[in-house]
């Protein structure tokens, strides 16, 4: 997995994220309004997708493609079409 993505720069989004849902914790114990807290659960959604989009992107450009070149292009791609199934339900 290392080889097909910026496994630092995943890291550091993964701890921003960690950090925002903590936040997201503590805004419920401090009575914080609905429509902040909800804000905030939006912005870790969509840190999230991003995450999800970065290792897609690494996926496809090192294991797909090394799976066409190297392997059996329909298996390879029909598995792509079920990463891509899966991470559409997000």
């Amino acid at each position: 997995m290392k080889r097909c993505m910026d496994s630092d720069n995943l890291h550091r989004r993964l701890k921003r994220i960690s950090g925002q849902i903590a936040a997201l914790d503590r805004m419920i114990d401090e009575d914080i309004p609905c429509d902040e807290i909800l804000v905030q659960v939006n912005a870790v959604k969509s840190a999230l997708h991003k995450v999800g989009q970065i290792i897609m992107v690494g996926h496809i450009n090192n294991c797909v493609k090394d799976g066409i070149r190297n392997g059996d292009a329909d298996k390879t791609i029909q598995d792509f079409a079920k990463v891509l199934e899966q991470y559409s339900k997000i």
